[in-house]
């Protein structure tokens, strides 16, 4: 099979923009609660929340909302904002952000979100990319990276800094703004201007590109997904809200945002999206359902099976795993009209361990979800099946900043595990002769920002080349295989995709990532690094002492680990596609070694080129 497409659920946007859906919804419900913020201390504080404690969540009605974003659509205003001008916010995930989105395209103006970790270049190009008006930051750090680089920006006029007040500082300036010109500006707007220039993470070339997004790319995108999966976001309790954790500069974060106040969703925001900092938020937040990327599921699997080796239970959750598993490919093959669904023997196992283990996970997660939701690269199919078995069913699906999101989802009760689904309704997708996958749809932006020629090279007769590579099953599921960039070439002629290889090592609980090289060399190599809890776990229980993992990398018994696992990898594959030789890296790839992107994925080219000596002598030693 080489196209597929679904017919549209909701049709596009006809008039207007997206702020006007703050307006409409306070209009209809305005005490629903829209946000449940959580107020950190003072300098995040607005002047409703100044006299709360901290480190609770406190509800922020439609009504309200509404009348937040339309006192700083006047402070914006006030300060020369005008209609059609950038706006750029580099911030974590917070309500500021949501605030600030909002306020911005009510004025008519376009959001450019900018990551609070982009480095001093990365924040020169891009707002000399998009000649911003204005600048809106998180923090003095980030104040200082903008001061340095906005030099030539002959348009910006202001740097609002969230922590030291500037929403309060907005409103105040704002007061004498009549409402009239705010609504006027805001009939102005049009579905198919341009609400965002959403950057790419810059996994390639020297630059990341600007993604133009209109309001009708993002209001499709959102209505289809919330209309269509409505059931999945929804709790039992009928309530349906979810945490945004993601980088809302990223376009996943960024549409979980736009979705929530959008179509009536309970928002919460986290700005931290380490376990250690995510986990208590989802404790006390209690989402309807979790929308993650593959990461934070990967951390929760290894950390509860920590946890039950620590305590001497090991054998018992693995058990419980393998009985997970099995009850959910059982579930699996029985949607599919191919099996009758779990035995009673297979029943009876897994009533006994959901108290024991799989209820533990789902409190984990908040204890009210029953679904999930992951996007930004594919979860594993062990994995799928592991949290289905263990009552939270994981919906995955694919996109692009192009997208707007995502283009392919698993369909309601249909879901297929490995897979990352059939094309949203209103999307087509079709498969080239060299596996490239090309999408087409009323969710697909206008082009790159100041880059005609790159927009010309991506789209194929009105279709987007995505760049990735996959092919559809028999019943139309999209299974990616990997990036055309990233093929490697080895001097013997033999083409590797590194994804599976790469995905088969990350499975051993100590191998954090992996990266395959081998372009024009006689045979695939690794370069590997590992999970710090789980060295200094096995470190624990094998009675060495505490050492950091560049002291251990060439632990006899832990190599000996790691080629175990290279060598079960390798079972899945050719000699000619084999990992031949690795090495362990002494620390993670991060966001802060410039390693990987700001949504997860690995830069390979900054990594193979930081690492040419290591890969140099992994062919030069053998």
């Amino acid at each position: 099979m080489r196209d597929i497409s679904s017919p549209r659920l909701v049709e596009p946007l006809a008039s207007g923009g997206l702020a006007d859906s703050v307006f409409q919804v306070a209009l209809e419900t305005p005490d629903f609660v829209q946000v449940s913020r959580r107020v950190e201390g003072p300098s995040t504080q607005g002047p409703s929340t100044q006299e709360l404690p901290a480190q609770e969540w406190y509800p922020v009605t439609a009504a309200e909302f509404r009348d937040d974003v339309l006192a700083v659509a006047k402070g914006l205003l006030a300060n020369g904002i005008r209609f059609g001008d950038r706006v750029a916010v580099m911030s974590r995930t917070r309500y500021e952000w949501t605030l600030f989105a909002f306020a911005v395209w009510t004025v008519g103006a376009r959001i450019v979100p900018v990551y609070p970790t982009s480095s001093a270049e990365q924040v020169r190009w891009i707002l000399h990319d998009t000649q911003v008006s204005a600048v809106v930051v998180e923090n003095e750090d980030h104040a200082m990276t903008v001061g340095a680089v906005c030099d030539g920006l002959t348009l910006l006029s202001r740097i609002w800094q969230m922590d030291s007040g500037c929403v309060r500082q907005l409103m105040e300036e704002g007061t004498e703004v009549p409402d009239l010109l705010v609504s006027r500006h805001r009939s102005a707007v049009r579905p198919q201007q341009i609400a965002a220039i959403v950057y790419t993470s810059g996994t390639t070339g020297r630059h990341p590109r600007g993604c133009l997004i209109t309001h009708r790319n993002l209001a499709h995108e959102c209505d289809t997904l919330v209309t269509g999966w409505r059931s999945i976001l929804t709790g039992a309790d009928g309530e349906r809200s979810v945490l945004s954790f993601l980088p809302t500069a990223h376009v996943y974060g960024l549409m979980v945002v736009v979705a929530a106040i959008r179509c009536g969703i309970r928002l919460g925001h986290q700005p931290e999206m380490a376990p250690e900092s995510l986990l208590p938020a989802l404790a006390t937040f209690r989402p309807s359902c979790l929308i993650a990327v593959p990461y934070i599921f990967e951390r929760i699997f290894q950390q509860a099976r920590r946890n039950a080796e620590l305590a001497g239970k090991l054998a018992l959750f693995d058990k419980a795993t393998s009985v997970a598993v099995r009850y959910a490919e059982a579930v699996e093959r029985q949607q599919q009209g191919k099996g009758p669904g779990p035995g009673a023997a297979l029943k009876m196992q897994h009533a006994l361990y959901d108290h024991a283990v799989y209820a533990r996970i789902r409190e984990v997660l908040g204890g009210r979800a029953r679904y999930a939701v992951s996007g930004g690269s594919t979860l594993r199919r062990h994995l799928g099946l592991f949290f289905a078995g263990a009552g939270i069913t994981v919906y995955d699906g694919y996109g692009l900043s192009e997208t707007s999101g995502g283009c392919t989802a698993q369909p309601v009760g249909a879901v297929k595990f490995g897979t990352v689904g059939r094309p949203l309704p209103g999307n087509s997708l079709h498969i080239a002769g060299d596996g490239e996958i090309w999408v087409h749809g009323d969710n697909v932006f206008l082009g790159y920002m100041n880059d005609p020629e790159a927009t010309r090279a991506v789209f194929r007769a009105g279709w987007f080349a995505t760049g990735d590579l996959g092919y559809l099953d028999e019943e139309g599921y999209l299974v990616i295989t990997g990036r055309k960039k990233d093929i490697i070439i080895t001097s013997g002629g033999k083409s590797v995709a590194p994804l599976a290889l790469e995905e088969e090592l990350q499975d051993d609980p100590l191998v954090s990532q992996c990266v395959v090289v081998g372009d024009n060399q006689p045979f695939i190599a690794a370069l590997i690094t590992l999970d710090p809890e789980a060295v200094a776990h096995w470190q624990k229980l094998t009675g060495r002492p505490q050492s950091r993992i560049d002291q251990v990398t060439d632990d006899r018994d832990l190599r000996a680990l790691i080629q175990r696992a290279v060598s079960r990898a390798n079972s899945g594959v050719s000699r000619a596609e084999s990992i031949r030789a690795f090495r362990i890296l002494p620390r993670e790839f991060s966001l802060t070694n410039g390693m990987l992107t700001p949504s997860l994925k690995l830069r390979r080219h900054a990594i193979v080129s930081a690492y040419a000596r290591e890969i140099k002598d992994l062919y030069t030693q053998r």
